[in-house]
């Protein structure tokens, strides 16, 4: 049957308004993450109007985020150097990949120092015109050395350098990554590992053989460590093998342990107490996040680490017969794992202030509460106090939530409180469907951005700002600055 000339006009005027409505869409997608210039402090644009979206209005006096700066250190002083150029990688599986590195390797050093040390590290941008910065993820560093392109300062130009200073307060597992043009930076593959050790390691890890296992993608590639070829570390039956797990790719991670019972002893950094011992049982790790598995060799039988995205990269721990792998298995929930702490400092009393963020979804925009980036309002806050946040997934996929500068402590999920050990996160894993109560305390003035660790949603939306009343930046987010740290 043929179609009347009517009806094509009508469907070709269909396709045409659909295919504008999806341009417009973009455009203003486009327009709220490259705006000409916006105070993050204020959510200000250059016009001088302020969004009408229920924020407070701040004064445009306070003090600067520049003046929060590193505190006196216990620890001796320890320096290292960051350069930040356009490389040419070869991979050691034969492909060869324009990246963008640290010191020419990607993932940049490892920086590894001891709890209470003062690190300064110094980055020089060689020749990336975009220019680069350098964010502590799960650090909490002072304001002024967050790292945030347009926030807390503006990104390193080529031939200009950069030095940060903080103190290594909590031992843990972290990692380091430019917060310029982020979704695009790491993925080019400027990114890297810091471990803190603890001054006085606990008895039952302090003897343990360390393992540190980044996971990125690198343009297409999956690497670990750098290759694209499975970890090997060899071993002798009884030892016990601490497996710090780093996922710095955009996706979950869901790991299985083969071999050995295994028990997770730290995450983002933060010790669990009393941690049990689990078999085959699946471990999610979420973009950002961070993993501490400790794992004892079994007898004449390998123990073996992988994860289904990322093909052919497992980690091969100790030495003998390779176990029998298993499929699947249930998730990991850290809800009723472990043991409460007995002298556990959550506060009774009722926090300062209530947040409710719902993430979600709108045609080619990541939201929080049915807004993008700078229209999303800020959550505001004074100093000492207690902030209570309502996390809801509603849609989009999996949304790793990172908090720069402050410690999450989870309450409860989907209604449900934690019964095991206290969890401190810095980046929480929500899956569709998912809502977690959440709680923090405002102990570090500033101005901090909370953002999808989805970079890629980030980069469409999901990020927002979390304010100190009375705090400024000098610095502006923008086409005009050139200062873009979501992109």
């Amino acid at each position: 049957m043929k179609i009347s000339s009517t009806r094509q006009r009508i469907i070709g005027g269909l396709l045409l308004l659909l295919i504008g409505i999806a341009i417009s869409v973009y455009f203003w997608q486009m327009r709220l993450q490259k705006p000409l210039e916006i105070d993050m402090a204020h959510h200000q644009h250059s016009s001088g109007a302020v969004s009408q979206l229920g924020m407070h209005d701040h004064s445009p006096t306070g003090v600067s985020c520049e003046k929060f700066v590193a505190k006196e250190a216990p620890g001796p002083t320890r320096k290292f150097d960051l350069t930040a150029a356009r490389t040419v990688l070869q991979l050691d599986n034969g492909e060869t990949v324009d990246a963008w590195t640290f010191n020419g390797t990607s993932p940049g050093p490892e920086i590894r120092v001891t709890e209470g040390d003062r690190v300064v590290v110094t980055l020089r941008n060689k020749d990336i015109d975009e220019g680069v910065t350098l964010h502590w993820h799960g650090i909490n560093a002072p304001c002024s050395q967050d790292g945030v392109a347009g926030v807390t300062q503006d990104a390193v130009r080529p031939g200009e350098q950069f030095t940060y200073t903080f103190v290594a307060s909590a031992p843990g597992t972290y990692w380091y990554h430019s917060h310029q043009m982020s979704s695009i930076q790491a993925k080019k593959g400027l990114l890297g590992s810091i471990v803190v050790e603890p001054r006085e390691p606990s008895a039952p890890f302090s003897a343990a053989k360390e393992v540190n296992a980044l996971f990125q993608r690198l343009d297409s590639s999956m690497l670990l460590n750098g290759s694209s070829k499975a970890l090997s570390v060899p071993g002798k039956a009884g030892e016990q093998i601490r497996l710090r797990l780093t996922n710095g790719d955009n996706e979950t991670m869901n790991f299985s342990v083969d071999g050995a019972p295994f028990q997770v002893i730290a995450m983002d950094g933060r010790d669990l107490h009393e941690p049990g011992h689990l078999s085959g049982v699946m471990i999610p790790v979420g973009a950002g996040q961070r993993y501490d598995l400790l794992i004892r060799l079994p007898e004449s039988k390998k123990v073996i680490v992988k994860s289904q995205s990322a093909t052919g990269l497992s980690i091969m721990l100790g030495s003998g017969n390779e176990p029998e792998l298993t499929e699947g298995g249930a998730m990991f929930s850290f809800v009723d794992y472990g043991t409460p702490q007995p002298d556990d400092p959550i506060s009774k009393r009722k926090p300062d202030r209530s947040y409710v963020l719902r993430l979600g979804q709108s045609l080619f925009v990541k939201t929080i509460n049915g807004h993008s980036f700078h229209e999303i309002p800020p959550i505001n806050v004074k100093e000492g106090e207690r902030v209570h946040i309502t996390l809801i997934n509603e849609g989009g996929g999996d949304h790793p939530f990172h908090i720069h500068g402050h410690t999450l402590r989870v309450i409860s999920q989907n209604g449900t409180p934690l019964t095991g050990s206290p969890v401190y996160l810095d980046t929480l894993l929500m899956k569709e469907g998912e809502s977690y109560e959440v709680e923090l305390v405002a102990d570090n003035p500033g101005l901090w951005m909370a953002h999808c660790h989805n970079l890629g949603h980030a980069s469409m939306g999901m990020t927002m700002m979390l304010n100190y009343e009375g705090i400024t930046t000098p610095y502006r987010v923008g086409t005009k600055s050139g200062n873009l740290p979501d992109l």
